[in-house]
């Protein structure tokens, strides 16, 4: 069976959007579905397949719900796009005008609920049927995993919300009260150790893209990082180093296309594919490239055009680091804009026209033209990469520094640097101070680049402490820190009949 063949709800949502009947693609089998030849009578398998599924859609990865929540917040995204599009959005998450009925948040919210459920009738389901062979223990360790990610997603975004473990049979179940932060992140911990114990180093190659040790050691440590726990996050990170598992071989500039999925350093990777046979406008994959595609018309017609870079990162790069031209996608603003080195983008040569509001578009959502002629000109075919090794080196960087481990912390942020930098000596020297306060801005700037445009910007800056003066410091003056939460969606405090209470300050 190729682990890409799985059917969910959520598959039957995204049909309606791209136009095709439910039973036409059964009957074609692609890949990126589970069907009933897969996994007869839709069992335990098919339903964790299903979570993969809801993980790669619209509102919790690949689209704006989780732009805006994630990243646009930062200094370094902004929503994109034309001012005309959607400027209740920059208001709500670029100028942090809090609504308590943001469409975004109330999809973001919903659909972390869904796959938090999904996975509490999995695990409810393993226990009930009393079955613990291999598989089984393999499965209960992904559902785990979904669960501890989603729940992750919600305190980070909302702070005290609403824990539900057990399976619901009925939507009444699931009114119940906010519990505190602190007890979502025990619940996380006590997921993700438990995850840890039953999900493999590895999967055979049919397999690609299923959860592993690594992925749930790796989220855990992402989770202790939240929480400034140095030493969870420490022991964490440095475990998964020390695995051997993974490394940092890939050059920068391929980890973001098609030759760099499912590299080296992937930790987590969502797979995605398009199918050849099918018209160009139908696809089965996700809106990932399609939402932060280039705006533009003609050729150049490849997205939507939101979640752009700023012209403070571009900035933020140091001179030389050729990791700003493999995140920042470079345009011009009208035909008559000269074509230059300077927005040729590489390795297609391409130069888009576009008058899109931000300073770049995201390079990380950049698609082979080729591939665009063969499946879909919106790349629906693109894996959506959730945790990189690079990402987990650098933690290891940051907590061994403030743990008073400077040199280690020193060799970990020189990896990250030595691979930026490849053959070139002349760029991206080594940081060789020791000194504390040192390492800690040098950390906390790679961080910056090498993770620049994917998420999680907004949430270092939070945990720092720094992101009133950060954001204020670039005219995003509204900012308060109430404003590190979200306020709950109205929708659902009415629901509740005084259940659910609002968040402070909204």
């Amino acid at each position: 069976m190729n682990f890409r063949k799985y059917i969910t709800i959520a598959s039957f949502a995204s049909m309606a959007l791209i136009g095709i009947s439910c039973n036409n693609l059964l009957d074609l089998k692609p890949q990126g579905q589970f069907t009933a030849d897969d996994a007869p009578g839709g069992g335990l398998e098919g339903q964790v397949f299903s979570i993969y599924t809801l993980m790669r859609s619209y509102n919790i990865t690949a689209g704006i719900p989780a732009f805006a929540v994630e990243c646009m917040r930062s200094e370094d995204s902004e929503k994109g796009s034309t001012a005309s599009d959607g400027a209740d959005m920059a208001e709500m998450f670029d100028n942090f005008n809090y609504v308590n009925n943001n469409g975004s948040v109330k999809a973001y919210w919903s659909h972390n609920y869904t796959i938090i459920y999904q996975s509490n009738s999995v695990l409810a389901d393993i226990k009930t049927q009393g079955t613990t062979d291999d598989l089984s223990n393999k499965l209960r360790g992904e559902a785990l995993f979904f669960r501890a990610y989603c729940y992750f997603n919600l305190v980070r975004a909302f702070g005290d919300v609403p824990l539900v473990t057990f399976k619901i049979t009925d939507a009444s179940q699931a009114n119940v009260a906010k519990s505190a932060a602190s007890a979502i992140y025990q619940q996380i911990d006590a997921d993700l150790t438990e995850a840890e114990k039953l999900l493999p180093q590895s999967w055979s190659s049919q397999y690609v893209g299923r959860l592993t040790w690594g992925a749930a050691r790796a989220l855990h440590a992402r989770t202790y990082m939240m929480r400034n726990d140095w030493a969870n996050m420490y022991a964490a990170s440095t475990e998964v180093i020390n695995s051997g598992l993974y490394n940092l071989n890939t050059p920068y500039d391929k980890i973001f296309t098609d030759a760099g999925e499912n590299s080296s350093e992937s930790v987590f990777e969502l797979q995605c594919t398009s199918t050849a046979s099918l018209p160009a406008s139908l696809t089965i994959g996700s809106q990932f490239c399609q939402v932060q595609g280039v705006r533009g018309s003609g050729q150049w017609n490849l997205g939507w055009g939101w979640h752009m870079g700023t012209k403070e990162l571009g900035d933020a790069f140091e001179s030389g680091d050729p990791r700003k031209d493999a995140t920042l996608l470079y345009f011009r603003h009208s035909t008559t804009e000269p074509i230059t080195a300077a927005n040729t983008n590489a390795p297609y040569g391409e130069s888009p026209v576009s008058s899109a509001n931000g300073a770049y578009f995201n390079k990380k959502a950049y698609t082979d033209p080729a591939k665009r002629a063969l499946y879909t000109k919106e790349g629906f075919w693109v894996n959506i990469r959730i945790i990189r090794y690079a990402d987990v080196v650098l933690m290891a960087a940051e907590s061994a520094n403030e743990l008073g481990k400077s040199s280690e912390a020193s060799n970990y942020l020189e990896m990250v640097r030595a691979r930026a930098r490849g053959t070139n000596a002349t760029i991206l020297p080594k940081v060789t101070s020791l000194v504390q306060n040192v390492l800690r801005d040098s950390i906390r700037h790679e961080r910056r680049v090498e993770l620049g445009l994917e998420s999680g910007r907004f949430y270092d800056l939070v945990r720092w402490g720094i992101a009133a003066d950060v954001l204020h410091a670039v005219g995003k003056v509204n900012y308060q820190a109430k404003h590190a939460l979200l306020p709950i969606p109205q929708d659902e405090i009415d629901k509740s009949k005084g259940v659910l209470v609002q968040n402070p300050n909204f």
